[in-house]
């Protein structure tokens, strides 16, 4: 696996196989790998000829009173787990090459990034769109992975990329879990070991909503409450929010007629969580 440093070298290392037929899949990542991201890989492995995957913890993305500084960075662990995955290049650049000095220019998608996270992190989206749009333009894949897990997020770059014609086809993986249910995340190695009891209420809660649901109910608001109850039993977690939302324009609905997207986020301790679930008859959980 080729470590990339800068853009010029990144660009130069993909000048081949961009001049090519070969496919290129892209993985995006800010480090702290686990099961979830390599899954990812094995997709863009899956599917495309030359895998990239960049790891960039995006400071842009970060409000002024988050984890920036202290989100976990575990690169040379990271590196050897690409390897081992067979990730053919890595994109790892500074922040001063991402964001030149003066840099003012930014990517917004208007309405569908004031909601959900967006609500409760203004800027949040404005970062991530941002900083994926450079990617994009930097390595210019043909294929890029996301998981499920941030739903939100690929709703809002899956429009990005059709708002600006990005020549790149979103590809959106199923959460990875834990055996007990938590959806993996970076953020989890934050929790002690009663915390991540805690955290466990997030899934628990989930699955409540998908078995109200497959048993009939479709009024979101019943729905919600439903999950509410569960999340308000645990007293080591508080609720940021749980909506019922289209998937695709994360407006919330009424009723669940098509498909829906229940999407949670709570704190346990001073971790922010997230988690989801897709309601849709006959679709399993996850």
């Amino acid at each position: 696996m080729k470590i990339c440093n800068s853009v010029e070298e990144m660009r130069a290392a993909l000048r081949h196989a961009k001049g090519s037929t070969q496919r290129i899949g892209f993985v995006a990542t800010m480090g702290a790998l686990h099961e979830g991201h390599l899954s990812l890989v094995r997709a863009a492995k899956a599917q495309a000829d030359v895998v990239v995957a960049s790891i960039f913890v995006n400071p842009t993305q970060f409000g002024p009173n988050e984890d920036f500084s202290r989100y976990p960075r575990t690169f040379e662990s990271d590196c050897q787990m690409l390897n081992q995955e067979g990730v053919d290049l890595l994109f790892a650049p500074s922040v001063e090459d991402m964001y030149p000095t003066g840099a003012v220019t930014y990517v917004t998608v208007e309405d569908l990034s004031e909601r959900l996270c967006g609500k409760s992190r203004p800027g949040h989206f404005r970062g991530v769109t941002t900083v994926v749009s450079k990617l994009f333009n930097i390595i210019g894949p043909d294929l890029a992975f996301f998981g499920q897990k941030d739903a939100a997020q690929a709703a809002i770059i899956r429009r990005m990329v059709r708002d600006l014609n990005f020549p790149v086809k979103v590809v959106v993986s199923p959460i990875v879990r834990e055996p007990d249910g938590l959806a993996m995340s970076s953020r989890n190695a934050y929790l002690d070991a009663g915390q991540r009891k805690s955290a466990l209420v997030l899934s628990r809660a989930l699955s409540r909503v998908k078995a109200a649901f497959d048993k009939g109910e479709q009024t979101a608001a019943k729905l919600i409450d439903v999950g509410i109850r569960v999340l308000k039993s645990e007293p080591g977690a508080q609720l940021d929010y749980l909506e019922i939302v289209d998937p695709e324009t994360l407006e919330p609905v009424e009723f669940v007629r098509g498909s829906a997207l229940v999407a949670v986020a709570a704190f346990v301790g001073t971790t922010r969580l997230i988690d989801n679930v897709v309601l849709q008859k006959g679709l399993a959980h996850g």
